[in-house]
This record gives C-alpha cells, structure tokens and sequence, in this order.
C-alpha cells in the first residue's frame, strides 16, 4: 500500500496554500538583529504568572528569532517581506527565519536527524518517515509537556480530537496538524469540503476534439491521440498528452493513490485492509498508460521533469491532459486565463472503473497535511511553546488568513473581509500577493482550515469550477491514515523497502514493450515484496487500522 499523498483541502485552501510559485530555495540561516537577544526563562518564574485562560504570548513580546525547517523545497516565501508576518512580528515579538531543503527533502531531514542538530520548529508531512525518527531518537519536545509548564493555554485553544489522535504509546502529543479535520468536523462541514485531486484538460484542445468521454481506456486512448494528432505542438514546442506529478524513488502520486481513488478501489473489504496495488480495475488501468507509452502517447518528459519543470510546462500550456492537484497549478491556470481564458485546464471526468462509479477522492482527514514539532535544541521553550499556541488560536488564524485589520482587511457589510484591492491581487496573481501582504495563509504551517471557513469568500473562475467538480466526490479517509508503518521497527523497514521496489517498477511497467512484459515486471515486484516480508507490514497496517477505527468512533461520541 502506498502513502497516502500529502494534503486534502477543503473549499479553496487550494488558492490559501498551493497558489504559491514553487521553487527551489536555500534556507541558511542568516543574522538576525533580533536573534537570541533574550536569553531562556526559568520555569519557576514564568509559571507563576501564566494564566490558562489568557494567551502566554501577551507575557512577553521582546525580539526573538526562531529558525523553522520546512521538508519542503518548493515554498518560496520569506518570513518579514510581507505586511502580515510584519504584523505578527510586531505584535508577538517573534521573527522566523525559514529554513528549506535546496534539494532533496529526505537527505536533508536525514542529515539533520543522524546529527541531531535541529532547529527550533520542523514542520514536515505527516506521513513522512522522519516524523517517528525524531520522537523515537529523543529529538523533540512533548508540547502536552511544555503546555504544563509554560503555557496552559495551548490546552484550551488546541483541539481534543487532534491531540487524541497524535498521542503516542508514550502518552505525550509531539506534533500538530495544520489542515486537519475530526469526524465531527467532517460531519458538519462536509458539504463545503472539496478535494485537490482532479483531472484536468486543456479546454479548447478537448472542445475542439469533441469532448470526448476519457472514463474508459478506449476512449482515453482514443482522447490523447486526437488530441497530439490535432496539437503536435504549442507555441512551437511538443505538446505533451498526459501530465502527472513527478516520478520519485517511491513511485508518483499520480498513479498510486490518485488513480486508485478515480477507480474508487476500496481501502478496506469485509473488515479487512484490502491491498489497492494489486486490484484488478488498477492493474488494468496501468497496462493502459502502458499502452499509452507504446503509442508514443507518453512523453519522455514525464519522466524525469520534476515540479519546477512542470509547472513552467503548465504555465505554457503544453499539457492537453493531468491527473494532478489542483492547487499545484493554480498560479500558472491563472496565468493561462490571463493570457487566453480558453487555454485554461477544466475538471471533466477522467479513468472510472468498468461501472463507470464516481470516484472517491481524499477529502480532509484528521491527520491533516502537515505536523509541526519543537526540537530539544529549540531556544526558549517558553517562547516557542506560546507562539505554537497563537499560531493555532482563533486569534493566530484570523491574522495569518486575513492579516491585519486597515492594511489588507476590513469589516465591510459586518463581515471581515478582505479590502477589494486586496481581493484582487489574490484572484489575480498569487505570488505578488504573498509578497505584498502574505496572508490568505501564505504561512500555512498550522493553519485550521475548519477556523478560516468564517472569512472565506466565494471562489472565482478559473478555480471555482475545479473546485464545484470535487464537491460530493471527497470522502473522509481517517481511519486509513498512518496505518504504514514508519521508522526503524522492523516493519517500518519492510515498507521502506516496498516503497522503493514499487517506485522502481513504476515506470519500468510502463515503458514495457507488451503488457506480458508488464505481468513479468509486476509479478517480480510482488516477489520481491513479498520475500521482504510485506505480510508483516499487512498485520500491521489491519491492526492500526482496527485501532483507528476504535479511537475515530470515541471522537464521534
């Protein structure tokens, strides 16, 4: 069984947090005049003057610098260039200095964690390995802990369910969500709530093919190659039929659990994990790009480009189809509509199973996207421990989505709101926006995406319809998260190595020359999977799973 991919999102926390340019960005760390310019409180004297019912931030404001790792290479925003992390720094007293992985996230986290030295905050996916090899190397505060001793307001701004849910055996919460909803949340939200997995086409291409049903492999064959017949290029360039997310060395997203949700393989049959990878409707469906690849309908492109490289393809609309994220392509659709409002990527239907069910795409879980931790090394635990619970407040997510009240927002018809100038920057150019004002959660890190809902306002086009295409196909999947195991028990290595041998056989399936070549591929994957011992991996993820399901069903109570 594969990850699940990062990230679910709700109504437009698409346009809050993808919208933003991806790029590769160094994070050194940089002098700061505010840096380490006060030194560590002692326990004694700041407990004496906490109040559990009063934000501890308030207790002291002077200038301080945390640096905060994020594992992810693409985000491209400075804390302090925009007016919102401004505000906030001059409201709280705290600075951030970013750090992020100019390459590969996984060596760089890896590095950090072999050598301990980590910095004050980590925020990273949830699903990620180095989330239980900080907890279980010691490398990582317990904020329940720092909650008692400094900060007793944490308790009451956090949420019971999510603080439930990332209990350890231990008894102690060392991350947090960002993104993240409880069964009762998706109990009352979840007619707002939306999915970032689409499939996506460019609208002229496929109007002037004849908009052609893609659902079966026939007619998506049959699609892309009207399609590259019609459009052997754009703007001079290769058009490429079939987008997807990056190969990695554990697969792509795309074609993993993307894919298997467009098919609505189950997750579970008869009380029991059941393993999506080998389910007949999937299978078929990859000897289907197989096809596609021997067709000539697959371009090389797809294979080695990796996020940067496809977002400028987007953004010149070279791609006819995708089965991506949406938010992953906003700044460049934007772009595209700009430029011609007819060479925009539109939702339509894409591979069904042979029912023709609709599919059941990922909606928001109770894991959230990402979890953000406080290292052992951090500065002043009290500091950090305050600014998590700002951070994760009403009051936090009201700045860092609308920023600050006469600069970006007003209240306007009794709402808060953004100012229509503001407004506009945001439908119109994301990435000037960050810069200009950062909020609309530029800083995504803990953002309650469950909170903001009271001061969103109505999606517009080229968004909306991406995002009305989702509404009444996103399903919750919490029982089904974090049943992989992770880290050094001898199962987490097992489905390591799983990982890495599907990621290899991926695009080897792919590029065969016949589909008998594909069996014999696929048919050694599974060999070697099952020689590593996957059956350990299965016990284990029936058992987490069974004890999801047990802890989900107390939440609901």
């Amino acid at each position: 069984m594969v990850k699940t991919r990062k990230w679910t999102s709700i109504a437009i926390v698409g346009a809050l947090v993808a919208l933003t340019l991806s790029g590769c960005s160094g994070g050194d760390k940089k002098d700061d005049p505010a840096k380490d310019t006060k030194a560590p409180t002692t326990a004694a004297t700041e407990t004496a003057k906490v109040n559990p019912d009063e934000p501890g931030w308030k207790l002291d404001t002077s200038p301080i610098t945390f640096d905060w790792y994020l594992n992810f290479s693409w985000f491209p925003n400075k804390w302090g260039v925009d007016k919102t992390s401004q505000y906030i720094t001059k409201k709280t007293g705290v600075n951030v200095n970013f750090i992020v992985p100019a390459g590969n996230e996984n060596e760089k986290l890896n590095t950090m964690i072999a050598s301990g030295e980590m910095p004050d905050f980590i925020t990273l996916g949830w699903y990620e390995d180095g989330v239980k090899q900080m907890i279980e190397g010691g490398l990582v505060e317990p904020l329940n802990k720092l909650a008692e001793e400094y900060d007793p307001y944490f308790m009451k701004v956090a949420d019971p369910a999510k603080l439930a849910w990332y209990t350890q055996p231990d008894g102690n919460v060392y991350g947090y969500p960002n993104a993240s909803s409880s069964p009762k949340d998706f109990e009352k939200y979840q007619r707002d709530y939306t999915s970032n997995q689409t499939f996506v086409v460019r609208k002229d291409m496929y109007e002037a093919i004849g908009s052609p049903d893609m659902r079966t492999p026939e007619g998506f064959l049959n699609a892309l190659k009207l399609a590259k017949e019609k459009f052997p290029e754009v703007n001079g360039q290769p058009m490429i039929p079939l987008g997807l997310h990056e190969f990695t060395d554990t697969g792509n997203a795309s074609l993993q659990d993307y894919l298997q949700n467009f098919l609505a393989v189950p997750w579970e049959k008869d009380g029991k994990i059941y393993d999506r990878a080998t389910d007949p409707e999937y299978v078929s469906w990859l000897k289907t790009l197989r096809q596609a690849s021997q067709d000539g309908l697959l371009a090389k492109d797809i294979f080695v480009d990796k996020r940067p490289q496809m977002e400028e393809k987007i953004a010149q609309g070279r791609y006819f189809a995708m089965l991506y994220q949406r938010t992953d392509f906003a700044a460049q659709q934007n772009a595209l509509f700009a430029k011609d409002p007819n060479s925009i990527y539109v939702a339509v239907d894409g591979p069904a199973n042979s029912k023709l069910e609709a599919p059941t795409l990922t909606g928001p879980g109770i894991s959230g996207w990402t979890v953000t931790l406080i290292s052992k090394k951090v500065k002043d635990k009290a500091r950090a421990i305050r600014f998590l619970s700002y951070l994760v407040s009403e009051e936090g997510n009201k700045d860092l989505f609308l920023g600050e009240k006469g600069v970006s927002y007003d209240t306007i018809d009794g709402k808060d709101t953004f100012k229509p100038e503001v407004k506009k920057l945001l439908d119109t150019d994301r990435s000037a926006f960050d810069k200009e004002y950062g909020s609309s959660f530029t800083f995504w890190m803990l953002m309650d995406t469950n909170i903001q809902m009271q001061w969103l306002t109505p999606p517009v086009e080229p968004f909306k319809s991406l995002e009305e295409w989702t509404k009444g196909k996103t399903k919750s999947f919490s029982q089904y998260e974090q049943i992989n195991p992770t880290g050094n028990s001898e199962e987490g290595i097992i489905q390591n190595k799983v990982t890495h041998l599907f990621g290899k056989a991926l695009p080897k399936m792919l590029l065969a020359g016949s589909d008998e070549e594909f069996d014999k591929i696929f048919n050694d994957y599974l060999k070697k999977r099952d020689e590593a011992g996957f059956a350990k991996v299965q016990a284990y993820q029936q058992s987490i799973f069974e004890s999801n399901v047990k802890k989900l069903a107390e939440f609901i109570k």
